[in-house]
């Protein structure tokens, strides 16, 4: 009834002296201007939603087989991840429901059982805490990203080493490691040395140049503000968010870029002399970094020997090569005081520590720990092998013997015995130096004492850290084949539990007490360099 009185009324409005048709032409405009106002409105309320929105979170993964990224899901307050599109890249993987029970098989031997909301799964025969419950979502197998590091090694073999926070993903020895040099010039370039090309994107803004490495597998240095004592150029700094890492240089001019042609090296330098400098940049700066390159073995060695001289290869002049060999282009501006050597490495596995351990992917971390050790003290360091490279004994003692480096340190993991075996070399009766040449077999023997020194220093640090040690002396290549001084260092866990070779606060505890001996010995060592 009341809508009938209001529909008269509004009909006896249109009838009271105005046609209607007048009526409708002259309410047109304004029904017209305030659908735009609702559009623009709704549009820009949007557009601030939008805007307001947090990025996608996504997980990035680095690997020997492949990098990519995953798209990360927040659940129970927790970020997670599918299991099976994870795997995918890296080998045949099938998964299938079974009622609450969820089981994925991994390359046909590694089989997980994983239960709908509970918090542990059996994967390989064996527990495994997942840290939170296992959902599943239109069949899609998810668990808490937190859960990886323990959980991938049951199916992968391998070590994996999460960075949680910024959601990166490390799936063996894949991490690509830098060092960066400020030159003394007027104005000053910096110089930044790769382990691996990378092609960061970049970015400037007043005061800051900013690169960002999404794709490649790079990881922070032993401190991650680095500084230079420069007023042009005072620091750089690491950092890593959602899956990306992120190297900002400061600088109070005007800085660009310039990448050298195998992408391993970085220069920033001056705007106003960018142009002129990275014409002649790469021929200045040979491509370095801190690993050696994977090259064969120099043909035509007489006799088995090698040149009788340690004297330092100086900037600009070739790296001294073995006789028959053309000159070798060097590796590095950069003088290293320490030669680590991550034992073993591609096809040749090392010891076999547990069904899903081996030495080689040990020895990398503990390289890798040392060094970060060795260069938070002051030392410079180059880590020999940084990847899973297959690499020759004679190749080794190459490198050691090219870089002239005050001390070189061989690591090697065992899972017999308990502590640390601190070995130096026990070298032949046989073979005489012959005029210019030094014996292959005996090279170590002038620096055998100065080898023994280094050797009771680190022993003597892991006795006071009451970590048990033993020195001894073996035919272990390469030592006696290296000119300076040389050790091996074989580290068993303290107990039989041969896992904890993989953890990090142990690794530190023993990388960080050989750094310490080598600083306390630095200018022993130094002095014979």
């Amino acid at each position: 009834m009341r809508w009938t009185k209001l529909s008269r009324s509004i009909g006896a409005s249109r009838s009271a002296g105005v046609p209607p048709a007048v009526q409708s032409a002259s309410r047109a405009p304004s029904v017209h201007a305030t659908g735009l106002f609702l559009i623009f409105t709704l549009t820009l309320v949007a557009a601030i939603l939008l805007s307001a929105a947090p990025p996608e979170k996504h997980l990035a993964v680095f690997s020997v087989a492949a990098n990519y990224s995953l798209p990360l899901v927040q659940r129970e307050g927790r970020s997670y991840v599918g299991l099976l599109e994870l795997l995918e890249p890296l080998g045949k993987v099938t998964a299938k429901s079974e009622g609450p029970r969820w089981r994925l098989r991994y390359n046909n031997n590694a089989e997980g059982v994983f239960q709908i909301g509970k918090t542990h799964a059996r994967v390989q025969g064996r527990d495994a805490d997942l840290s939170g419950r296992f959902l599943v979502e239109n069949n899609r197998g998810l668990v808490p990203v937190a859960s990886l590091p323990s959980l991938l090694p049951r199916f992968l073999g391998g070590p994996v080493t999460l960075h949680e926070a910024s959601a990166r993903l490390f799936i063996g020895s894949v991490g690509t490691h830098f060092a960066a040099a400020l030159s003394a010039e007027n104005p000053p370039r910096l110089v930044f040395h790769f382990t691996a090309p990378v092609n960061p994107s970049v970015a400037t803004e007043p005061g800051a140049l900013r690169m960002t490495f999404s794709r490649e597998p790079l990881v922070a240095p032993a401190s991650p503000t680095l500084t230079f004592g420069n007023r042009t150029i005072p620091s750089a700094i690491y950092s890593e968010s959602n899956g990306a890492a992120v190297v900002t240089v400061n600088a109070a001019i005007p800085v660009m870029a310039t990448f050298s042609s195998d992408g391993r090296t970085i220069t920033i330098s001056s705007t106003s002399t960018a142009a002129s400098a990275s014409s002649g940049s790469q021929n200045a700066n040979p491509p370095a970094s801190g690993t050696a390159p994977n090259t064969g073995v120099p043909n035509g060695v007489p006799n088995g020997s090698v040149p009788n001289s340690s004297a330092p290869t100086l900037s600009g002049q070739p790296a001294q090569t073995l006789p028959g060999t053309p000159p070798a282009t060097p590796v590095s501006t950069r003088r290293y005081f320490a030669v680590v050597d991550a034992s073993h490495g591609g096809d040749d596995h090392g010891e076999t520590l547990s069904a899903t351990l081996l030495e080689k992917d040990v020895t990398i971390a503990l390289a890798r720990s040392l060094r970060q050790e060795l260069e938070s003290r002051g030392i410079p360091t180059l880590v020999l092998r940084d990847s899973d490279a297959n690499l020759t004994l004679d190749q080794r003692a190459i490198f050691a013997n090219t870089d002239h480096a005050a001390i070189y340190i061989a690591v090697h993991a065992a899972s017999n015995g308990h502590g640390v075996r601190v070995y130096t070399a026990l070298l032949p009766f046989d073979g005489d130096d012959r005029g210019t040449f030094r014996n292959w077999s005996t090279a170590q023997h002038a620096s055998l004492p100065l080898s023994q020194s280094a050797a009771a220093a680190v022993a003597a640090e892991f006795q006071r850290r009451q970590i048990p040690v033993r020195t001894l002396t073996a035919p272990l290549r390469p030592l006696n084949n290296v000119l300076g001084p040389a050790i091996a260092v074989e580290v068993a866990p303290l107990g039989s539990d041969s896992s904890q070779l993989t953890a990090p606060d142990y690794q530190q505890l023993v990388t960080s007490a050989v750094a310490t001996a080598i600083a306390a010995t630095r200018d022993q060592l130094g002095a014979a360099q």
